[in-house]
């Protein structure tokens, strides 16, 4: 998983967020070591990212589980090659291995596989 650059908590806001306690609950279950107030905090950076236009991170082939064919309502950018889908073209919707859906332009795994090995 990305990780973020470590600020200290000295360093940050002191801000309130109210959660229903099952909510808390799961976030303490599955964020391990990390602690889930890092955990919300990763969530919500890549939510901005994203949102913003920043986001860069570009999964592998390797991280593909399963694909269904779709068509792009809107500009898409390929979660692995960066090529830009536009709206109307098909494309596919992979499932990434962390259970989110990309877009994926029609040539992307194949692209790779033909990539010779560095």
């Amino acid at each position: 998983m990305h990780t973020l650059k470590r600020t200290p908590t000295t360093e940050m806001e002191v801000t309130s967020i109210r959660l229903e306690r099952e909510l808390k609950e799961r976030l303490k279950e599955i964020s391990g070591h990390q602690g889930y107030q890092a955990l919300i905090r990763e969530v919500l950076w890549k939510y901005v990212q994203q949102k913003s236009g920043d986001y860069r991170h570009r999964f592998t082939a390797e991280d593909i589980r399963a694909t269904v064919a779709a068509t792009a309502n809107a500009e898409e950018r390929c979660g692995i090659t960066g090529k830009i889908i536009n709206p109307n073209e098909p494309m596919l919707l992979g499932l990434t291995s962390t259970c989110d859906f990309i877009p994926l332009s029609l040539d992307s795994l194949t692209a790779v596989a033909q990539e010779p090995a560095a």
